[in-house]
């Protein structure tokens, strides 16, 4: 499986409405609950993963606080 370059996956979190992040945050939240369950059990082969799934759920509430921030300007 080829990996996603980190300039399609910016694109592809911009693209994104904001439920849509929401729902990615939560679902890369579960994801990286269960990778770190199987790393705790030795199950884990891929231990980068991790933090992989740590950076994309960080990349995704940038976008939102971004998007809200620039929303409370709109307002002023």
């Amino acid at each position: 499986m080829a990996e996603i370059k980190l300039k399609e996956v910016r694109e592809q979190l911009r693209s994104m409405t904001d439920v849509e992040l929401r729902n990615e945050v939560a679902a890369q939240r579960a994801n990286l609950y269960h990778m770190r369950r199987r790393a705790a059990l030795r199950q884990q082969t891929d231990t980068a993963a991790i933090r992989t799934a740590r950076k994309q759920i960080a990349r995704a509430l940038t976008l939102l606080r971004e998007r809200e921030l620039v929303a409370q300007r709109g307002e002023n």
